[in-house]
């Protein structure tokens, strides 16, 4: 009987669906295990091999944990809101609720192909009002909170109001807005409602507040920082710039120190774990005061190193700091705004990764140092960021590498000073760095200091006196901004009274995204949602206009911004553990206080200080407010690694021509019909191989053997475009060059790198006609290249396409065996074959060619050995996430009971068991043909048994004097004197000894013999 995966899969797909075989239950006596994976983004290009990586590793796992007893928990959905469904709106007009739709069914069909055990009946999409309901609802709860330092957690906002009642705020030990003034409790009651509202915004944890901004015109919307790559828009490739804007923000950095102290508590890899701390960037040092040698305003600066102060030669400020145009004099003033426009146009993340670049401008501005009153010049430079620290430092080139830096860059300008050296150290090359083996000199109260500690307290001391400055601890996570001027989001619960933002009563909720006609800002630069005309949660009371709210015939503005990606995904997982029909609420106490948390998550290393960060920021919001019941959202995470594609390269010829006094203009020549090189000759046109015979078309040409095959190669495509195309150039010096082009990998012939012409042809219009210059085998070859899978460098492989041919069962084994999960590693389709042809070795120890063949004899004991020898190697592995070591093992131990001919029902029942998690259609094909009929997906997972794996004898090798002659195996249960007694008796050792008797004979039990002679 032949192994036929398609009516197997197609089978048990259909019965775990309708019998909801992996359904959770809220109320299970079972012990429970949680495990996730980051949902997707539903792309209109849907799956390919890469993406299920990850989902068959927590399905492996999710499986292995039902077979274990417990009550399992694997859901899944999708982070359905997203920037490139409403490009493709803003293209085309089409709703982006309506492609998300469609592209959501895709993936589905692909995920389901794949036999992917997800529990299906608990699906989220963070698009779905039903969904989102609970993202805003969550929103006013973090506006209606603050941070208490003193008990270190989020409170209601009114335990606040009360204390401002009785005692004002001098007391209050709060994460509030570095400008929030002090008031007691009698100006408070003084106060209008208008004035109480404003000075609240300064606590609450998410708050408005003019803010520095990513800005992309192009997208027309504000973009985090994770949403930018290389000084462009993620999406697109867009110019980005820094602006300011009035936004929403979350007060993230009230929790950094309890983010950075949860990641000790959490089983995660050690470089996420110090992504995130390095985002965070606690640093302890001090908080330093310079006043304006004009005006009263003055810099406030944060260091590290307080015991340089004497070293300072300038101040830097960030060129967004707000006093930059307020202190630039007017000599200044035009070099200073060309700069800070400039730098508007660099990322934050751009300037801090160019280490390399010095640039600035002097203000014409002095500040005084605080201890000794000595004038130091105000700079500007993009190496200060606004939004770390204060966005000023003080430069001490003597002890700092940038700050040496830039001093040396600017030696001689107007407005910088001769550096001050303030160790006894030459820093005529270098700044001195070090914390040890100096003495300060040039420091006034630390000369002959040499401790750096010492130091330190010294000047704190003398700051403190004159009230200049004190000991601080900083950090350079900064709060995360959350308006996005995009349709495609979740809408504000918020409208506006007098300027200063409400919240929309939670018994209105879900507020619904309304239907717009355009997706582009408005002609007034509102969001998209300034196009609306009608919202879809009117009430009696309650009617929306032309985007306002009008209650009791008073108008209320509404937000139109919408919230950005990263709303949806940062709760996600507790609405999992509420089943679908009891979501009429935010996860109740009980539900959640039963599952805790995810036990096992799996996903990208990209979302690090993205989501990951987020994640556990709300997490503890809501843990602190009594929502959540664990301070950390992920016990475990695994970082899965890249499955990388395999691309193909064509190689066209551009031919140019020169034109000019000195040929200097060159300009492409136009050719009707575009000219291919195979691929070695492109690497000869790189100087890196040699050979001498090309084909154009069926026509081998001959070509003149020259020295270097550069010029060889060089000197043949011109000869051939000029005797072919030689009106081209139009009289003038030709000449060429070599373009390298991405092609579909479904061009080539079978898994070769052999073109298949005809189809290339066919694959573009503008490649009709093409010619190509072949190999001397007639092929045309193309270059291959190991890249990340992506539809744009057309490497992607389908699944569907792998399902079809080989099997699910197949793509997930084979996945598997690819290389340990973390590491990345390249797909190579040719390879997948070994697989499929292992799983018709597995069916065959079940099923002859004339049908079943299991039989109810008695295992032998080297069956037993084989499979219990498995049973521990994939219990371990599964344990240990060592997957591909698994596989490995199936494969060594079906051949064992392959030679052994093992068709014994002891054996093979407990094998279908065991390779269930793996490949769980045939697992659960042969379960049910073995008799079974229930799930194979709850049976429970074989353990191996110690008595099986001993070994009945021990095969020594057999040395005379220190020489290996023959081997010889004897019985484990023999003493080495009955060894000794058997080895010289051996006709074999005889031989060796001609006669002679041995000196001594050495046995090592299970290890060695040696007779030394």
């Amino acid at each position: 009987m032949v192994y036929n995966h398609k009516e197997i899969e197609a089978f048990w797909q259909e019965y775990w669906a309708k019998h909801q075989t992996f359904k959770a239950q809220n109320d299970s006596t079972k012990p429970k295990y949680y495990v996730l994976d980051m949902f997707p983004y539903p792309s209109g290009a849907g799956l390919h091999v890469g993406h299920p990586l990850g989902y068959i590793a927590s399905d492996i796992v999710a499986r292995y944990k039902r077979h274990k007893g417990f009550n399992v928990l694997h859901p899944q959905g999708y982070d359905s809101f997203g920037l490139p469904a409403e490009q493709y709106a803003i293209q085309t007009g089409q709703h982006p609720a309506l492609t998300t739709a469609q592209n959501i069914a895709r993936y589905r069909e692909q995920l389901d192909k794949m036999g992917f055990s997800f529990d299906w009946s608990r699906e989220v999409k963070t698009s779905d009002p039903d969904y989102y309901r609970h993202t805003q609802w969550i929103f006013i709860q973090l506006f209606n909170s603050w941070y208490n330092n003193a008990t270190d957690k989020a409170e209601p906002i009114e335990t606040l109001i009360a204390l401002f009642e009785t005692e004002g705020n001098s007391k209050v030990n709060a994460a509030c807005d570095d400008d929030t003034p002090s008031f007691t409790a009698a100006q408070w009651h003084a106060m209008t409602a208008e004035s109480k509202q404003r000075h609240l915004l300064k606590y609450r944890l998410t708050y408005l507040a003019e803010t520095e901004v990513n800005w992309c015109p192009a997208l027309g919307t504000v973009l985090a920082n994770d949403e930018i790559v290389n000084g462009v828009s993620e999406r697109g490739g867009h110019p980005v710039i820094r602006k300011k804007m009035t936004q929403w923000s979350m007060r993230i950095t009230a929790y950094a120190e309890r983010l950075l102290q949860g990641l000790d508590t959490i089983d995660w890899s050690e470089s996420i774990k110090e992504s995130q701390r390095n985002w965070i960037g606690k640093s302890v040092g001090a908080s330093i005061n310079f006043m304006l040698a004009r005006g009263e305003h003055k810099v406030e600066v944060f260091t590290t190193r307080p015991d340089t102060l004497f070293g300072v030669t300038y101040l830097t400020l960030a060129p967004e700091h707000p006093l930059v145009l307020q202190i630039t004099t007017e000599e200044q003033r035009a070099e200073v705004e060309a700069y800070i426009a400039a730098t508007a146009k660099r990322s934050e993340r751009d300037r801090m990764a160019d280490t390399k670049t010095v640039s600035g401008a002097f203000t014409g501005a002095y500040a005084l140092h605080p201890l000794t009153g000595k004038q130091i010049p105000i700079w500007i430079g993009d190496y200060v960021l606004a939004s770390y620290g204060t966005g000023a430092v003080m430069a001490v080139p003597a002890g700092d590498d940038r700050d040496y830096a830039f001093a040396k860059h600017f030696k001689g300008a107007k407005g910088m000073p001769e550096v001050i050296n303030i160790f006894d150290k030459d820093i005529s090359e270098n700044a001195f760095t070090d914390k040890e083996g100096m003495t300060y000199q040039n420091s006034d109260i630390l000369n002959g200091c040499t401790n750096f500690s010492e130091a330190v307290a010294k000047v704190l001391a003398a700051l403190e006196s004159k009230g200049a400055g004190k000991a601080k601890v900083n950090y350079r996570l900064r709060d995360a901004v959350f308006s996005r001027q995009r349709y495609w989001g979740e809408p504000f619960p918020v409208y506006y009274k007098n300027g200063l933002p409400q919240m929309i009563g939670e018994e209105h909720l879900p507020i619904l995204l309304p239907e717009v006609e355009k997706y582009l800002p408005t002609e007034e630069g509102n969001p998209p949602l300034g196009n609306a005309t009608t919202w879809a949660w009117d009430t009696v009371n309650h009617k929306v206009v032309n985007n306002e709210l009008i209650d009791n015939q008073t108008v209320f503005p509404l937000e139109l911004n919408t919230m950005p990606g990263w709303a949806g995904s940062s709760w996600y997982w507790l609405e999992y553990m509420m089943e679908k029909n009891a979501r009429g609420t935010f996860p109740t106490k009980d539900v959640v206080d039963y599952w805790q948390n995810v036990d096992l998550y799996v996903g990208g290393s990209e979302h690090a200080t993205g989501h990951l960060l987020y994640s556990r920021f709300w997490n503890k919001f809501l843990k602190d407010r009594g929502f959540a019941p664990t301070e950390e959202p992920f016990k475990k995470l695994i970082n899965q690694g890249m499955i990388l594609g395999m691309s193909a390269f064509v190689y066209r010829v551009i031919p140019t021509y020169s034109t000019g006094n000195n040929y200097d203009q060159v300009h492409n020549a136009e050719l009707e019909k575009p000219i291919f090189i195979s691929h070695s000759y492109y690497k000869k046109a790189q100087g890196r191989e040699t050979g001498s015979v090309f084909k154009i078309g069926e026509q081998a040409i001959q070509m003149a053997d020259f020295d270097n095959d550069y010029y060889e190669t060089e000197s043949f495509i011109l000869k051939y475009l000029t005797d072919n195309y030689k009106e081209i150039f139009k009289g003038y010096e030709p000449s060429f060059y070599l373009v390298k082009n991405h092609i579909d990998v479904s061009l080539l012939k079978d898994t070769s790198d052999e073109l298949d012409i005809q189809k290339f042809k066919a694959w573009r219009k503008e490649f009709a006609n093409a010619e190509f210059i072949l190999e001397e085998d007639g092929k045309y070859i193309t270059g291959r290249e190991v890249e990340k899978m992506s539809k744009s460098k057309y490497n992607v492989v389908n699944p569907d396409d792998i399902c079809e041919q080989y099997g699910a069962d197949t793509l997930r084994l084979y996945e598997m065996f690819l290389g340990p999960l973390e590491q990345a590693k390249p797909w190579n389709t040719a390879g997948i074959s070994g697989v499929y042809n292992f799983l018709r070795k597995l069916w065959r120890l079940y099923f002859n060619d004339n049908g079943w063949q299991v039989t109810d004899e008695a295992p032998t004991p080297e069956m037993l050995k084989a499979l219990h020898k498995t049973i521990k190697k994939v219990n371990e592995d599964i344990e240990n996430f060592s997957f591909n070591t698994s596989v490995s093992q199936f494969m060594i131990c079906v051949n064992e009971l392959s030679s052994l001919k093992c068709h014994h029902r002891d054996i093979l029942a407990p094998l279908a068991v065991l390779v269930a998690p793996f490949a769980p259609h045939i697992a659960e094909e042969l379960w049910k043909r073995l008799g079974n009929t229930e799930s194979v997906a709850y049976a429970p997972y074989p353990v191996h048994e110690d008595k099986y794996l001993q070994e009945d004898s021990k095969e020594y090798p057999v040395s005379f004097n220190g020489k290996v002659r023959f081997k010889r195996a004897y019985a484990t249960s023999m003493t080495p004197a009955e060894i000794e007694q058997a080895i010289l008796a051996d006709p074999q050792t005889s031989e060796q000894l001609q006669g002679n008797s041995p000196k001594k004979v050495i046995v090592v039990p299970n290890r060695i013999i040696n007779i030394v002679m």
